[in-house]
């Protein structure tokens, strides 16, 4: 009987750990994103400073050749580490340290250890609420509709929710000239790299996913002001932002739709607060599955510090108090073939609207709000040789207007060698092989 007891409490003591495992996991993961191929920049805009003077057609504003070269690019790829245990009563607290993985030889790699979506959460009958830094409800609902994309070259990283795009492109609010440079768009937001742009993650942010009823799912996030200043009366910011949005999906999983709002204060100026509306979705076929998306955003243009008839730092760029208004609108398409599928997307970015003037003899470059859109196209062919691993062949491009510098995240450097933002006025384009793999 002895023998028995003390069987039994050496098969528990080696089973405890084993229980405990059971309701704690941990796991690595990521996604490779990998493109080599040729890439092509148009002949971009020259840049006038002054209006009163013509064109320069010599020098350091002179309109610039174009530029054709062979390219290795790393579209996104991440790595990361998710643990999660198992509370009890329907009830699980989670965690994720999420990196970009760059793949390929940069002199400029700056990726911290949690530069994705990164946080830690509750998640029960509730819902999931969790802090830290995370894509935002507007930037969520492009899963509903990115269907048409080979590799990673198409609308979601160029046009659709990136008005202002990446790097020091122009939102047409405020002399955004680059990351925490005097002028642009709220710098202590922007130096943490998340700054004004619709598409961008929020961190120092609460977020909240509620439960999925009925096919519906409620998502809500807000950025906390922890930028608030209170120095200079023309520089004074109380910058936040919140992002919401309800989805839908039905009819088997065939029918999609969602629709989301944001609203950023004190971002684009001091005082005014910028804010959008989107509404993505599509619908599958079974022959082909179509997505669409269209979206607006309002950018608050202040000329003077509120309260004040003093001009403010944004002075230099507005004609006058008002909204600059942005359109883009997309469609995309997958057709499958076998183990694989052609998919096709197209997308435009309206001219913008709004009271963005000249600033002749001010020293700062000339911004017009004529001829800065652009449309975008792309098609290849994607195979699946697993659930885990894809390769893929295609075509895309952008076509900027002579005001336009769009691009895709992940490009290559332009004429100059050191920026990947496109020169004004220069078309983007790149035929390319993918590869694709997850674990």
């Amino acid at each position: 009987m002895q023998k028995k007891l003390l069987t039994m409490a050496v098969a528990g003591a080696l089973a405890a750990p084993a229980l405990a495992v059971a309701q704690s996991t941990t796991e690595v993961y990521g996604t490779i994103n990998m493109a080599f191929g040729q890439f092509k920049y148009g002949e971009g805009t020259a840049v006038n400073f002054d209006d009163t003077t013509a064109i320069p057609t010599t020098g350091a504003n002179a309109s610039q050749a174009s530029v054709s070269k062979m390219d290795v690019s790393s579209g996104g790829s991440n790595f990361g580490i998710r643990a999660r245990e198992n509370l009890g009563g329907g009830l699980a607290a989670w965690v994720q340290l999420e990196n970009g993985a760059p793949m390929e030889r940069s002199n400029d790699i700056s990726e911290g250890v949690t530069t994705r979506n990164s946080a830690i959460g509750m998640q029960g009958g509730f819902g999931n609420i969790f802090i830290g830094q995370w894509t935002t409800p507007w930037s969520d609902l492009d899963s509903l509709w990115g269907i048409g994309t080979v590799g990673y070259w198409g609308p979601v990283t160029a046009i659709i929710g990136r008005r202002e795009n990446t790097g020091n492109s122009p939102n047409y609010g405020c002399a955004n000239t680059g990351r925490g440079v005097p002028g642009s768009c709220n710098p202590n937001e922007s130096t943490g790299g998340v700054g004004h742009a619709f598409w961008r993650r929020f961190s120092n942010a609460v977020f909240y996913q509620s439960p999925v009823m009925a096919g519906v799912q409620v998502k809500l996030a807000y950025q906390t002001n922890d930028s608030k200043t209170s120095g200079q009366v023309s520089t004074n910011a109380d910058a936040s932002a919140y992002s919401m949005s309800v989805q839908w999906a039905g009819m088997g999983g065939r029918a999609r739709i969602g629709a989301g709002y944001d609203r950023h204060k004190d971002w684009t100026s001091v005082g005014g607060s910028d804010n959008g509306y989107t509404v993505k979705g599509g619908w599958n076929f079974g022959v082909i599955d179509v997505g669409f998306a269209y979206e607006t955003m309002k950018y608050k243009c202040l000329g003077n510090v509120p309260g004040t008839t003093t001009p403010g730092q944004y002075a230099a760029l507005c004609a006058s108090d008002g909204d600059i208004k942005a359109k883009q609108y997309g469609l995309a398409l997958a057709v499958p073939v076998g183990p694989g599928s052609i998919r096709a997307s197209y997308a435009v970015a309206k001219d913008l609207e709004g009271p963005v003037t000249s600033t002749a003899s001010t020293g700062i470059a000339t911004t017009h709000m004529s001829n800065t859109g652009a449309k975008q196209y792309n098609v290849g062919y994607e195979h699946r040789f697993s659930k885990r691993t894809n390769v893929g062949i295609g075509y895309a491009k952008i076509d900027n207007k002579a005001n336009a510098a769009f691009t895709w995240s992940g490009a290559p450097h332009n004429q100059s060698g050191a920026s990947p933002a496109a020169l004004n006025g220069s078309d983007v384009s790149t035929f390319f092989v993918s590869m694709t793999h997850r674990f």
